[in-house]
């Protein structure tokens, strides 16, 4: 009996001492609110991060949202219904335009362009800007990011995009392509993989990149709120970190296995066509190489807004810009 007695204390004795070891040992989950501006192929590393563990290496559990528009992303970080919010960064702009204790900060760069395409009804085998002069422009939605880089395209190709062609702006996001498959506009402004699926289908053809054509600019980025960032330091670090490792995942793999690792995340898309769409924006990089948004790009972004008649004031680049975050990451 005393011998009995003896093992169960020794038992409880080892287990009193491993659990205590084995909690220490353990680093704590922290959960992340991210909210998106949509579900798109072009945050194809975000995904990748997620899929392959990178936020789970660095003790982060992402809850990710799809709240659609820029409004409501906005709307959904403010009212601390996020934690971070990945969106284009002239959304940031217009919030401290209108006045903010507490400003969103853009702390790291997803991707590097503009994300759209032009797509004509009917094929062109020598193209030129100027042939869409005279002609019936489906654009997007004004004062949307698409369209102010479309227009600053069309005039950098020396076309008054309000004068030289007749621009359709009125039709909502969703309802673009519908109305172009439907017979209106002999061109048209569209995002993949709709551009990618009109092309396969017959219903139009790509015939040049906005992306391209408007240069780097931070298109999208991951923004928090100051307070955040500087409460958070460690946090939105790790974050950035985690970002990085699926930036330079990318380039580093196929498009193929990009599309494979994103999968999961647009389950109602054929695998072929994402690889495709991963393919067109990996060799004009639009998707950043890093994390790091520079004054140049800042400086591109506000330059179009200012173009197209959106840009409430000029905001220097270190009062919503927090670029040593990701630097840090990047030399490590």
């Amino acid at each position: 009996m005393r011998k009995s007695l003896k093992v169960c204390y020794s038992v409880l004795l080892a287990l009193v001492l491993i659990i205590p070891l084995a909690a220490c040992g353990k680093e704590e989950v922290q959960k992340i609110r991210v909210a998106e501006v949509t579900r798109s192929i072009f945050y194809a590393p975000q995904y990748v991060a997620i899929e392959k563990g990178f936020f789970k290496e660095e003790g982060l559990e992402i809850d990710l949202k799809t709240t659609p528009g820029g409004d409501k992303t906005m709307t959904a970080l403010l009212s601390n219904g996020a934690d971070v919010a990945l969106v284009g960064s002239e959304t940031s702009i217009y919030v401290s335009a209108q006045g903010s204790k507490d400003p969103v900060i853009n702390f790291a760069q997803l991707t590097q362009t503009d994300g759209t395409f032009l797509v004509s009804r009917n094929k062109v085998d020598n193209f030129s800007w100027d042939q869409l002069k005279g002609s019936t422009f489906l654009g997007q939605r004004k004062g949307g990011m698409p369209q102010m880089a479309g227009e600053f395209v069309l005039k950098k190709n020396g076309i008054d995009p309000h004068n030289d062609l007749t621009l359709i702006q009125n039709i909502d996001y969703a309802n673009i392509a519908t109305a172009f498959a439907s017979g209106t506009g002999d061109y048209v402004q569209l995002f993949e993989p709709t551009a990618s699926v009109f092309e396969k289908e017959g219903k139009g053809h790509i015939i040049a990149s906005f992306g391209t054509e408007s240069g780097h600019i931070p298109y999208t980025t991951f923004m928090a709120k100051e307070s955040f960032l500087k409460d958070k330091q460690d946090t939105a670090e790790k974050f950035t970190r985690a970002v990085y490792k699926a930036q330079k995942w990318v380039y580093e793999h196929s498009a193929e296995e990009t599309a494979k690792a994103i999968q999961s995340f647009f389950p109602d898309t054929d695998l072929e066509l994402i690889e495709t769409v991963v393919d067109r924006y990996k060799k004009q990089e639009s998707f950043a190489k890093n994390p790091i948004l520079d004054k140049e790009e800042w400086n591109n972004l506000q330059n179009i807004m200012e173009d197209a008649g959106e840009l409430p004031k000029r905001i220097s680049h270190d009062s919503l810009v927090n670029t040593e975050i990701a630097q840090q990451v990047t030399k490590k």
